[in-house]
């Protein structure tokens, strides 16, 4: 069975962390080059259904229930399982003095059939694209961050009501 734990602190509010990083039509910007497309199919209240393809063209379904109010979420791989006999993925996010602080846990563990790599070796991939995902997010999640408090000074949001411009 494989764990891995992984966590980064994004310089921007906890409600825009949220809403990007969860929006899974972004996901081929916010992961690299790890998926080519990333389709929504279905989305019932909290539960969203999503096929993502990667860059070998494997394609698979997860479903995601986000819990926006109790700060994370939480995805199952549905359909192929293949390599894995489970996968599960939860998202924390913490308000911190820095910012957000955004935390990937995944358990999984390997069908026996695969034999190309061991559950180590896969942990360690994991583990590799995680951190290398989560710099990604951090950096397109505090741009947005900053263009959004450049537009909101500029059209006087947030300021005193005797100095927005009139």
């Amino acid at each position: 069975m494989g764990h891995t734990r992984n966590s980064i602190v994004i310089n921007a509010p906890y409600e825009l962390v949220f809403d990007i990083s969860n929006k899974i039509e972004r996901w081929t910007e916010l992961f690299g080059k790890e998926y080519v497309k990333a389709e929504v199919l279905e989305r019932k209240g909290n539960e969203i259904t999503f096929r993502l393809t990667d860059d070998e063209n494997k394609s698979w379904v997860s479903k995601r229930w986000l819990y926006k109010d109790l700060k994370f979420a939480y995805a199952s791989r549905h359909e192929p399982m293949f390599p894995f006999r489970y996968m599960k993925i939860v998202w924390l996010f913490n308000e911190t003095p820095e910012g957000t602080e955004m935390i990937w846990v995944q358990d999984f563990d390997m069908d026996p059939k695969f034999t190309k790599f061991t559950a180590e070796r896969i942990e360690g991939f994991v583990n590799e694209h995680s951190r290398h995902n989560m710099k990604i997010f951090k950096d397109v999640i505090e741009n947005e961050s900053k263009l959004s408090r450049r537009s909101d000074v500029s059209s006087g949001v947030g300021m005193p009501t005797s100095s927005k411009k009139h």
